[in-house]
């Protein structure tokens, strides 16, 4: 899939206010300072169409951006640490929530999850959640240029043999480095052939 055109919709904080649900869409989440916003930026060929930021909670809203006249990518609040008040993080979670369950055209969630740490109970947490409600979701290991080609390897085994002790069928894994232009296509190459399901349901 070539990215011709990436276009910031809108954001806000009520998924009944979200765009009209008549195109596919993809939702982009992780822990706060995960490299997020850089894979987007990545995925996009945009380098500054998702905001980035050192500082973890940065983005506070659904973020909707449209690629191509055809699909929406959404880029999400992060979970588990932000310098945020327990009130603002609860507001977060309902919002993020709420969405998730509930917007009709969001086909896959993409869980990012940053590849030199072992499993982490906060992304195995929301994990299972997704799956306890039916939603479909994908892996992108992010920061692959931080580890050495044989360690990228040892942590993605190590993560599978985790998920495989929690799940009969092991969710896509994707490992990308935003850095170096890594995981792109195969990641583009998943939405499409989802894309080309959802046209054909549509008719």
């Amino acid at each position: 899939m070539k990215i011709q055109e990436a276009k910031y919709v809108m954001s806000n904080s009520d998924y009944e206010k979200c765009p009209p649900p008549d195109m596919p869409e993809y939702a982009f989440i992780g822990r706060s300072n995960v490299g997020k916003s850089s894979v987007i930026n990545m995925l996009t060929g945009k380098k500054s169409l998702a905001k980035t930021s050192q500082q973890p909670g940065k983005t506070q809203l659904i973020n909707h951006f449209e690629i191509n006249n055809a699909w929406y990518l959404v880029d999400l609040p992060g979970y588990g640490y932000a310098k945020v008040s327990k009130a603002e993080r609860e507001k977060w979670e309902k919002m993020i929530g709420d969405y998730l369950h509930n917007r009709e055209n969001l086909v896959c969630i993409f869980v990012l999850v940053d590849i030199r740490h072992s499993a982490l109970a906060a992304d195995l947490e929301f994990m299972a959640g997704l799956g306890e409600a039916g939603l479909p979701f994908h892996i992108i290991f992010t920061k692959a240029d931080k580890l050495k080609a044989y360690q990228v390897d040892i942590q993605v085994a190590a993560y599978s043999k985790k998920l495989a002790e929690l799940w009969e069928e092991i969710p896509p894994l994707f490992v990308t480095s935003a850095e170096k232009n890594e995981g792109r296509e195969p990641i583009l190459k998943a939405i499409e052939t989802y894309n080309d399901t959802f046209s054909a349901n549509k008719k």
